[in-house]
């Protein structure tokens, strides 16, 4: 009777609270491990990315050298940049060349060589290695070792142009005409990483499509125009975005062989070049901030370009999440 009254004397809300008490302890246990889980993560986001980005931001209105305070001016540091600074132009010239010149070329290059690798029938996983063993190579390795049989002097390179009659063979890095394409030829004997890529969306096409544009009568490159070409474009796609961002961030490659060779002419003087330079050799780290910030404009700028046009050459076979 006692118990009777008891229960009696709680109000419905109480009761109800006293039954989902457990239930609701048990609900907060997944949450408190989702929450351990992803503290380093959040973690790493706050204090290496959003407050090395929040501080520059600020710091490209400043003038600061890493000793003293900075100082606060403004605009400053971006009307010097587009008005003052003439290596400014000149590494955003460099810049924009080598990513016109080169995303195309490895773009056709890996298509290319992702073909060639689709063919063999007997070994074709000894040939894919082969292929993807240079991406694997240190990017300084490279450009160190690049930068030696392109020699003018003493490089293999230019001694078998001369064994095949080319008497004046080019100077390569040495040259600021050449020493620019000497870097995309980097570039492209290093393209396995995009290769495996290509390779993976050849063979994902479905092959009853060749069988049928056969079965109407379509020639080998029709069926790549019209077959192939397609349904490669969402990677041509995902490669065209990242080889623009990776591009305009172009550095290692050219700082190791402009090293070498002392690039007096600047031929090999890109943007991240420029604000490496600025931070790290003139402890401008004001205006080196301002120019990293313009590059990040000027990128997402290009890739909003390629989002909003892609609806227009790409073709996604089950839908797409960006139509």
């Amino acid at each position: 009777m006692q118990l009777t009254k008891a229960m009696a004397s709680l109000s419905p809300r109480k009761r109800g609270e006293g039954a989902l008490a457990p239930a609701r302890k048990k609900l907060k246990v997944p949450y408190i491990f989702i929450f351990l889980c992803m503290s380093p993560w959040l973690f790493g986001i706050l204090f290496f990315t959003a407050y090395p980005m929040i501080t520059s931001f600020y710091q490209s209105f400043t003038k600061f050298n890493l000793i003293d305070s900075p100082e606060w001016v403004g605009l400053d540091n971006f009307h010097r940049m587009f008005f003052e600074d003439s290596d400014f132009w000149l590494a955003l010239k460099n810049t924009v060349w080598i990513s016109a010149i080169s995303i195309p070329l490895r773009i056709t290059f890996a298509m290319f060589t992702a073909w060639v690798l689709t063919k063999p029938k007997r070994g074709s996983s000894i040939y894919r290695t082969i292929f993807f063993l240079p991406s694997m190579v240190p990017t300084v390795a490279a450009s160190m070792v690049f930068t030696y049989i392109f020699n003018p002097a003493y490089g293999p390179i230019n001694r078998g142009l001369e064994a095949i009659g080319i008497d004046e063979p080019p100077f390569w890095f040495m040259d600021p005409k050449w020493s620019k394409w000497g870097l995309i030829l980097l570039g492209l004997w290093g393209i396995g990483d995009t290769m495996i890529i290509y390779l993976a969306g050849l063979l994902d096409v479905p092959k009853s499509l060749y069988e049928a544009a056969s079965l109407e009568g379509a020639s080998p490159w029709q069926s790549f125009r019209y077959v192939t070409l397609p349904m490669m474009t969402p990677v041509i796609f995902f490669s065209f975005v990242t080889g623009v961002i990776g591009s305009f961030q172009y550095f290692t490659q050219a700082y190791v062989a402009s090293g070498q060779v002392n690039d007096y002419s600047h031929a090999m003087y890109f943007y991240a070049t420029h604000i490496y330079y600025t931070a790290f050799r003139a402890y401008e780290m004001g205006y080196a901030s301002a120019l990293a910030w313009v590059l990040l404009v000027i990128t997402l700028i290009c890739t909003l370009i390629i989002l909003k046009t892609q609806k227009r050459w790409v073709h996604y076979p089950n839908g797409s999440l960006f139509k």
